[in-house]
């Protein structure tokens, strides 16, 4: 079962996805190791087991040592780091001014708790934040994303809402004492971040002009490597 789950991570299937695609592809079977006369777990029960895994607090450290294990077979190198962002976004939320104003404050609207309103509370999101990026508007959350250079397997990974700047959860992914490189666009440039990578880790973020300091032909070159 737990088998499935990294199947379902390596290839970003769902439940329904992953009992169809175990039932149609052999390599899928030789990997669980299912014949093509035995039983295939349904939908539901991937879903049940994952569930368990979860409230239980068990999954990422199971992740965790699911990734020692492929380090060992040195299918994860550690040579580099890849680390980046993505929005994911949700429906917008139909609420009053006063309401987002509580919630950007991290409180629940007073009314949402009251009587009839704690249907619509079950019903909102209360954790989704508004963004802007390049003149685009983003509601929802961010995914923190770091992967192994060489395998592009996630080795690491954090979630926050999507007002959380990209370079803020940098000290959340990288480890110091192991990642012995790290790239990464120029929304982690800065002197901050810099630090937080320490001597040791090689810094191939990508540089970026600035208004009258526009990059020269060098720093073009090195961004083009990276």
């Amino acid at each position: 079962m737990f088998e499935i789950i990294i199947l379902q991570r390596l290839y970003h299937i769902s439940d329904a996805q992953a009992e169809y695609q175990i039932k149609d592809r052999l390599s899928f079977m030789r990997f669980l190791g299912i014949t093509l006369s035995e039983d295939v777990p349904d939908d539901k029960t991937i879903w049940y087991f994952r569930e368990k895994l979860v409230k239980s607090n068990l999954m990422e450290s199971l992740f965790k040592r699911f990734l020692r294990e492929l380090e060992k077979k040195n299918l994860i190198t550690r040579e580099g780091r890849i680390v980046d962002a993505t929005f994911v976004d949700v429906p917008k939320q139909r609420n009053t001014k006063e309401e987002n104003d509580s919630l950007k404050k991290g409180e629940i609207p007073e009314k949402w708790k009251e009587g009839s309103q704690k249907k619509k509370l079950a019903q909102k999101d209360v954790d989704a934040r508004w963004t802007k990026k390049n003149d685009e508007t983003h509601y929802g959350y961010k995914d923190h994303v770091k992967v192994d250079k060489d395998s592009k397997l996630i080795v690491g990974f954090t979630v926050t809402d999507a007002s959380i700047h990209d370079g803020q959860e940098l000290e959340n992914l990288v480890d110091r004492r192991k990642d012995k490189s790290l790239n990464a666009d120029s929304a982690y440039k800065g002197a901050k971040i810099e630090k937080c990578l320490g001597k040791n880790m090689e810094n191939n973020i990508i540089e970026k002009g600035y208004r009258n300091k526009p990059l020269i032909e060098n720093q073009k070159e090195r961004n083009r490597e990276k």
